[in-house]
């Protein structure tokens, strides 16, 4: 009864706090500039999207909270180190990789002016699903997370936005081989919509 009585008294204390601070909800949508890294994939960068929402909480007059949920999408070729090895476990020779992966960043936004702002945060990255040729021999190849930090400029004219952010991994993406480290490095470019 204790445990509810105080759930209760900090979700009232939250919400009336909400109500005092600017609050804004909006959706999202972009490109995303993708690398993985490590021996099993080609040293280049390709490109995906992403969308979603986000939620703005200001905090003062020059911070804010802002965490988002969105999808994305990573594609990537792989090398022929990838292809080698991973043949035998998937059956046939993966020459590309497509990954799909809920994103939810919790990013800390200050205010270098009316219409420019700076975030930065951690982001949590939960993978949906991998292309077709991964999913039938090969399940367990990429983790099942990624956990990385994101930081960028965000342009502002009234309920409009226009981002640019970079993400770099910090996980291990590689769940068979523990000697080769794959890593993801995300270029978010987008534009916002707040409804109010």
């Amino acid at each position: 009864m204790k445990t509810y009585f105080l759930l209760f008294f900090f979700s009232a204390l939250f919400l009336s706090n909400l109500h005092s601070q600017s609050v804004h909800l909006g959706i999202k949508v972009g490109a995303n500039v993708n690398k993985l890294s490590g021996q099993s994939f080609a040293d280049k960068f390709s490109f995906g999207y992403h969308y979603g929402g986000f939620i703005e909480v200001g905090i003062g007059n020059k911070f804010f909270i802002q965490p988002e949920v969105f999808v994305s999408q990573v594609k990537q070729d792989t090398s022929s180190q990838f292809r080698v090895i991973y043949n035998g476990l998937m059956g046939t020779a993966t020459s590309k990789v497509q990954l799909n992966y809920i994103n939810i960043p919790v990013l800390i936004g200050y205010k270098a002016s009316d219409n420019l702002t700076i975030q930065v945060g951690p982001q949590y990255s939960i993978l949906m699903s991998k292309n077709e040729t991964l999913l039938q021999n090969g399940k367990n190849a990429f983790k099942s997370g990624d956990f990385s930090l994101s930081a960028g400029l965000q342009l502002q004219a009234s309920k409009f936005r226009i981002y640019g952010r970079y993400a770099l991994g910090l996980s291990n993406l590689n769940d068979i081989d523990k000697m080769d480290s794959w890593k993801s490095q995300s270029i978010q470019i987008g534009i916002g919509l707040a409804f109010f």
